[in-house]
């Protein structure tokens, strides 16, 4: 039986000091007992081209990043907003995820954040990914994580203060690894 539960944690923004990046690690650090978050760094993916989305000429970056994928029990992406919508890497990410002869992401659990100075905290970008969830019959781990204003939600020592979120964050996370669970049951 596998020992913990192993989330693979996406940021939409290539930001060294996103808000963002600091939600997954805050989640690294709140994860409950028995889950490990561990974040992919898909900068280095090359644009989606199907010319290149073939076993004999898959780059390596490419390779590397859907062989984490598909050993993930479910995933945990968090980003920004952008233009009403998801940033364009996530997006190329997605697509090599996504598009690849085993898609390594059907049927995989997913929860999804997103933190913005503005008062909308990216409702409109995790609205523009439910329909990708749909297609893949991703099932979706609530409560929405939707942190608006979050240049407000860090005290003067950079930790993350704000209670009721940190209570929907907490509560996600445990909702995630029991979505986690039940899919390493079913590939037993």
């Amino acid at each position: 039986m596998k020992q913990n539960i192993i989330i693979v944690a996406l940021c939409g923004s290539l930001r060294k000091e996103s808000y963002n990046k600091k939600l997954i690690q805050l989640a690294q650090t709140l994860a409950p007992k028995g889950m490990i978050i561990n974040e992919i760094d898909f900068s280095v993916l090359p644009y989606y081209n199907e010319d290149l989305d073939m076993p004999d000429s898959l780059p390596a970056a490419v390779a590397d990043f859907q062989k984490q994928l598909a050993e993930a029990d479910g995933l945990l992406i968090v980003s920004p907003e952008y233009n009403y919508a998801l940033p364009g890497g996530l997006k190329n990410a997605l697509d090599w995820a996504s598009r690849s002869k085993s898609n390594m992401l059907f049927r995989k659990p997913v929860s999804l954040w997103g933190a913005s100075i503005g008062a909308w905290g990216t409702t409109r970008m995790q609205s523009a990914m439910l329909t990708f969830f749909h297609l893949y019959e991703m099932p979706f781990v609530k409560p929405d994580v939707l942190v608006s204003a979050v240049h407000t939600k860090f005290n003067d020592r950079g930790e993350f203060a704000d209670p009721q979120t940190l209570s929907f964050i907490e509560q996600n996370l445990q909702n995630l690894k029991n979505a986690g669970a039940i899919t390493v049951n079913c590939k037993l």
